[in-house]
């Protein structure tokens, strides 16, 4: 037999190693992969560069929203990409103005149009806005897309356990995921414990606390010793609790740090260190109040 290597072209740039991230099953068996890149706040103009670049470093998870202004800048990176659809997770939002039963079923049409999707992944229910009243409707609209196949996974955001617990006793559906602000500095453990019981996955956004948290010294320590960034100490501290996190940037350098957190693991007196940032520091509006 032929043992010879053949050497590598050197015209053809090496294709990075894709880091292998873990996955949350769902309540409904689709597996999330459970760190992910959120476009929060970007430009739709910046927005195809970041998940370009995001994408190159081994993202698989795009997380957007209608709200966003940025769905058809994901769109156009998703498609020059040239990865497999299967092999992409992708999430956007209803907005609060949009909800409603036959609105909601515009908006998504909307939403995937700018996409250029022909299905998402995820569909949340942005904001209960309680006030409106309208988040059942909204959420049997987006039960009949799921049993389309034009939704593969129902959840929702920024709800509490009441707004939960309606959905559920009112429908019998239980929301796949909810994402809600959660980062060191509001740890939010009453709502992850409903979460536990209902078979709900935690999606945190905000995960660094817009930076807030990055000073803390229980965090700065961890990082010190460990040799990591504090933005690093506390994905990892997100990872280990079980939470699914979307971390933005449109910085290529600090977007590869952000992924660069599957390699060391925190110890239990670290868990219990980041504990004590706990402080109910909010860095969005209270879903109660927000309309």
């Amino acid at each position: 037999m032929n043992t010879t290597s053949v050497p590598a072209d050197p015209t053809v740039p090496a294709v990075p190693a894709v880091p292998a991230v873990p996955t949350v099953r769902l309540n409904n068996g689709v597996e999330m992969p459970q760190l992910g890149f959120g476009v929060f706040q970007i430009t739709d103009d910046e927005t195809t560069a970041a998940v370009t670049a995001a994408l190159a470093a081994g993202y698989r998870s795009i997380d957007t929203a209608a709200v966003y202004g940025n769905e058809a800048g994901v769109g156009r990176a998703l498609a020059a990409s040239g990865l497999p659809r299967e092999e992409l997770f992708v999430t956007t939002k209803l907005w609060n103005a949009d909800q409603g039963y036959d609105s909601t079923l515009r908006a998504f049409d909307a939403s995937l149009a700018k996409l250029g999707l022909d299905h998402v992944d995820l569909y949340l229910i942005h904001w209960p806005t309680p006030a409106r009243d309208l988040y059942p409707d909204s959420w049997r609209a987006i039960e009949r897309l799921t049993r389309e196949g034009r939704v593969r996974a129902a959840g929702v955001s920024n709800f509490q356990p009441a707004h939960l617990r309606r959905l559920i006793d009112e429908s019998g559906v239980v929301p796949a995921v909810n994402q809600v602000e959660l980062h060191p500095g509001l740890q939010q453990a009453a709502l992850r414990a409903f979460h536990a019981a209902h078979g709900i996955a935690t999606e945190a956004w905000s995960p660094l606390a817009q930076g807030a948290v990055l000073d803390d010294p229980a965090i700065t320590a961890i990082a010190a010793r460990t040799g990591r960034s504090p933005a690093q100490v506390v994905l990892r501290w997100h990872l280990q609790l079980g939470n699914i996190v979307i971390p933005k940037s449109v910085t290529p350098s600090r977007i590869r740090q952000n992924l660069a957190v599957l390699d060391f693991e925190l110890t239990t007196a670290d868990m219990a260190a980041v504990t004590t940032s706990d402080r109910a520091l909010r860095t969005g509006p209270h879903p109660d109040t927000f309309h």
